[in-house]
């Protein structure tokens, strides 16, 4: 079966209970196809001698008026309401994993009562799938693009869109759902009724260095690196850029030039990554819960003691804040 009616297939099944955004494959497809037709209609109207010429000076090389002004902002707003929603129920689904006492119990009931209700490892499961499916839609179309183009623009484009943050791959809440999975994993040993997200995601740790990896279907595979750019050592207390890069909290809000008092919220817009150099990406900044529960159990004795370290250092870091606003105060 063809991958675009695998997708269409799968989408259809999920909206069946669910609005959820897709992908419009075929449509692209369609906007593809008429800029095919264009370019062949326009290679027949030229002299022979000229075919050479216009194969070697292609709309792909420069610009293309059919896809410019159709396939790429189609394409665009559809990644972002992907991701946006991913985003959002991903983040609801772990606020409700990580929630205790009456605050679940709250959200458990309002879930019945509006009839939405879902198992967390099923719900969890089928964001991954949701993630992963339209990933690959989006990696076929345009190299389907690059195909007709005989460009690299879609590769491009591809580019374009993780430093607009519309890579779901990129999203940090993906991050977030693999640490569940194997947190979920790890608790089956206590309960056995507990199941599995998906196959193939681990904690590995390579030379002392721990990384996050999962081998998905259709040869994509993920593997984020846990060791902190700034401090070279594993995260701890971590927290992803929106650039999708992870920090120690104290580091980020050291690259941020921002104190722990007042938060990466504070940061300067201007403040850029310490890895990638891109700015704007502290404010939207998430604190990675269920992956500090991960390390936190994988390493024990270095948590323990990064904990006690970490202490101090934030007390350290208040202190120096709270005196340097008492002596602002009074003029000093």
């Amino acid at each position: 079966m063809k991958f675009c009616k695998k997708y269409e297939e799968y989408m259809e099944g999920q909206c069946q209970n669910k609005k959820l955004p897709r992908v419009g494959l075929k449509k692209l497809k369609k906007i593809l196809k008429r800029c095919r037709r264009c370019h062949q209609s326009r290679s027949l109207a030229l002299p022979a001698d000229a075919n050479n010429l216009h194969e070697s000076s292609t709309c792909s090389q420069h610009q293309c008026s059919v896809c410019d002004g159709s396939f790429f902002p189609s394409l665009l707003k559809e990644m972002s309401e992907v991701v946006g929603s991913f985003n959002k129920r991903a983040q609801r689904l772990l606020e409700l994993h990580l929630s205790s006492g009456f605050r679940k119990y709250l959200i458990l009931l309002k879930e019945r009562i509006q009839g939405n209700h879902i198992a967390l490892v099923q719900e969890g499961k089928d964001l991954v799938t949701y993630a992963i499916i339209n990933a690959i839609a989006v990696r076929k179309i345009l190299k389907k693009y690059d195909k007709i183009h005989y460009s690299k623009q879609g590769q491009a484009f591809k580019s374009q869109a993780q430093s607009m943050h519309i890579e779901i791959l990129q999203s940090p809440w993906l991050c977030e759902l693999m640490a569940f999975h194997i947190n979920l994993r790890e608790n089956k040993a206590k309960n056995e009724k507990a199941l599995a997200l998906f196959d193939g995601c681990f904690l590995i740790f390579n030379e002392g260095k721990p990384s996050l990896t999962c081998e998905l279907f259709d040869s994509i595979k993920l593997d984020i690196d846990l060791t902190c750019s700034i401090c070279l050592d594993t995260v701890f207390d971590s927290v992803s850029l929106t650039c999708g890069h992870i920090f120690c909290y104290i580091c980020a809000c050291k690259g941020a030039s921002v104190t722990i008092v007042d938060g990466l919220q504070t940061a300067n817009p201007k403040e850029k990554c310490p890895l990638c150099r891109e700015e704007g990406v502290y404010e939207g900044a998430v604190h990675l819960e269920e992956l500090n529960i991960l390390l936190s159990r994988s390493c024990p004795e270095y948590w323990k003691e990064r904990l006690q370290t970490e202490r101090v250092e934030r007390l350290r870091l208040a202190k120096e804040h709270w005196e340097s606003q008492c002596r602002a105060f009074i003029g000093v």
